[in-house]
């Protein structure tokens, strides 16, 4: 994830969201050039690096994410993603996944708008 903390309201990751993680990983590898690697933790995550910076991340499908179509998931900065979350719903939005701490990096929820368009905010510790 991002070293320094970006601004709210501003794009600040890109996952890739895959049933072949392998296949992807060489697609994007042979196509752009990125390396992987593997993020430290308990659940198997790729980071992918241009020139040597993080551009993104990838990981597999999970049982839980039902039958999904392998897609990217861009995520923007909010001040707070439980409050965030909150004012989701009511302005029409929905909750896809409750907000959930990644240890180390931050909390995350994934929304979707009243169109149905899916988007990932998250919150960075304060430094």
């Amino acid at each position: 994830m991002a070293k320094e903390v970006p601004q709210n309201g501003t794009f600040c990751w890109n996952e890739l969201i895959t049933t072949d993680v392998d296949k992807a990983g060489e697609f994007y590898s042979s196509l752009l050039g990125w390396e992987r690697a593997a993020m430290p933790g308990d659940m198997p995550y790729t980071l992918l690096k241009a020139d040597g910076k993080d551009a993104g991340g990838m990981m597999a499908r999970m049982p839980e994410m039902g039958d999904i179509p392998s897609h990217w998931m861009a995520y923007i900065t909010v001040e707070n993603t439980d409050e965030a979350a909150k004012k989701v719903t009511e302005l029409g939005g929905k909750v896809v996944c409750p907000p959930t701490d990644i240890p180390n990096v931050g909390r995350f929820t994934i929304i979707a708008d009243p169109t149905g368009a899916n988007v990932g905010l998250i919150s960075f510790p304060k430094k």
